[in-house]
């Protein structure tokens, strides 16, 4: 059972920046696909980022230039760098991870870490 813990969420002013992680129990593999999404009160849980194991990255049109994902395979975590946050970026931000064995799709949740950036 695959395990993820997110940290680094906090409180900053607009226009700050965070960086948060998502450490994995057990190894990244090249064909998973590490996601991070966020769901603000009210709203559906949206995508914000992937990075596989091999490195090729997508971000949501809303927070390209201005949330990098990257990874570190050698410590089985998943960095997202967030910067020029907007209160509209308040939210709690999960890790999840997509992994296919034996032909059959895992995906896989962290518990979420709260991002509040005041106006």
């Amino acid at each position: 059972q695959v395990q993820l813990v997110e940290s680094g969420g906090g409180l900053v002013q607009a226009g700050g920046s965070l960086r948060l992680s998502c450490a994995v129990s057990g190894s990244i593999f090249s064909l998973d696909v590490m996601g991070w999404y966020r769901q603000a009160p009210g709203k559906q849980r949206e995508l914000v980022a992937t990075i596989t194991g091999g490195g090729r990255t997508n971000y949501a049109d809303s927070m390209k230039g201005r949330f990098t994902i990257s990874g570190d395979n050698a410590k089985n975590t998943v960095y997202p760098q967030m910067n020029s946050l907007i209160p509209e970026d308040t939210g709690v931000y999960y890790c999840n991870m997509m992994r296919i064995e034996r032909f059959t799709q895992h995906v896989y949740w962290g518990q979420g870490t709260q991002v509040t950036v005041s106006a």
